[in-house]
């Protein structure tokens, strides 16, 4: 059996829903329908943002807002000039959703429920004579003289366009690799370090804006650190994984990590301020109260690990003793042994090569009609938003191309 499309979009994800709307609202004419392989659409939708999907990042700039995307930066700064976070919240404002900026930037529906952003889109599709069809898993893929032959588990569909937003499918870049398409390996993206030290052994849950390093590498960065059961997590360490995925993945994930607990403050600066403490608190024991905008837990870890005893007097502190704790504040040497995943939001860097994209229009540069949007491509972004708002413009941009 056949069934005739003027264009099929393969993945029921956000990518592949907001694309799909786009075209039929552009162009009310066309018939579109929506592949999915799994028997529910929008799954990812659904878990993002911890059930309460970040839509986007309130950072209006084109220019500021692609220094989050460690690969795609270049390639994003025209596209996101054509369709950027303050027009993804006035097109869910058209639809009915209404989004709130939080503390961080981070921007989810005022409901704070993922179901609201999976109900507009559902809504629309059907509304918009979209077919969604589940359960049809892609098997093979056949370009003609102006059209597409895709065949699935359950049928065979044709289409004069089709776009792919299957996201990280390993299965899917295979068939795009045999059809001449480069695809960068995919390794992961945005996770946590495993770190079993005796340093942060009992101090799950506390949190210290710190500056973190990979030692012998260019890889560092700055941001709220979060001690976890497993080791390492928060803005930081994401930030760090995200930029460092390449390089982490050929560590094998086995590297030091080098952290500044006071983030921006060199070892000589601490050793000053520690002077100062001496003269100042000189009866006072150094274990009692962090003189540091970090938990006195912390502090009280890191003295200890310094050699001073949890009884010990400012004053009695020794060069040595002083040395160790400005080396521990500014420059703690901790051995990472293996990752985690970051919650359920599990972020690939890899996919089509972009040099093989044309970013205006989201079209292959090897196969005319053939789009593709969000990230199947190697563009991944760090958390808060980020990588939904690349599904956004660039299906917007696809759709725009396809509905003239």
């Amino acid at each position: 059996m056949n069934s005739n499309y003027d264009i099929i979009i393969v993945g029921g994800g956000a990518a592949g829903f907001f694309t799909a709307i786009n075209i039929v609202e552009n162009n009310p004419k066309l018939k579109v329908a929506i592949l999915e392989r799994g028997k529910t659409v929008l799954e990812k939708v659904r878990i993002s943002g911890g059930g309460r999907c970040n839509v986007t990042h309130a950072c209006f700039v084109p220019n500021d807002l692609v220094k989050f995307y460690p690969r795609g930066e270049k390639e994003l700064r025209g596209p996101f000039h054509q369709f950027c976070s303050g027009d993804t919240i006035e097109w869910f404002e058209k639809h009915g959703v209404e989004l709130k900026i939080e503390d961080d930037g981070r921007m989810f529906p005022t409901t704070d429920s993922s179901q609201t952003i999976i109900d507009c889109f559902l809504g629309l599709t059907q509304k918009l004579k979209i077919d969604v069809l589940t359960g049809q898993s892609m098997q093979s893929l056949f370009h003609g003289d102006n059209y597409w032959k895709v065949e699935t588990n359950h049928e065979t569909y044709s289409c004069q366009k089709l776009v792919m937003t299957t996201g990280s499918n390993p299965k899917i870049w295979e068939l795009l690799e045999s059809m001449n398409h480069t695809i960068i390996p995919p390794v992961p993206s945005l996770f946590t370090f495993n770190i079993k030290d005796a340093r942060i052994k009992d101090l799950m849950g506390i949190s210290a804006f710190a500056h973190v390093k990979v030692k012998g590498t260019k890889l560092e960065a700055s941001g709220p650190l979060l001690i976890t059961h497993w080791g390492m997590s928060g803005p930081g360490i994401l930030r760090l994984s995200a930029w460092g995925a390449r390089i982490l993945a050929e560590k094998k994930y086995q590297f030091v990590l080098e952290v500044n607990w006071l983030n921006d403050v060199t070892f000589d600066e601490a050793m000053e301020s520690l002077k100062e403490l001496k003269q100042e608190h000189a009866k006072k024991v150094v274990s009692k109260k962090s003189p540091f905008e970090f938990p006195n837990r912390l502090w009280e870890s890191l003295v200890l690990a310094s050699v001073i005893s949890d009884e010990t007097k400012w004053a009695d502190l020794t060069k040595m003793q002083l040395t160790n704790l400005a080396n521990q504040l500014t420059n703690g040497q901790f051995q990472v042994n293996g990752k985690s995943t970051f919650k359920e939001e599990f972020v690939t860097a890899g996919g089509i090569d972009l040099r093989e994209i044309n970013f205006k229009t989201m079209e292959s540069k090897l196969h005319e009609n053939l789009f593709f949007a969000g990230e199947i491509v190697n563009i991944d972004a760090i958390t808060g938003g980020f990588n939904f708002q690349n599904a956004w413009t660039s299906g917007f941009l696809a759709a725009l191309t396809i509905a003239k």
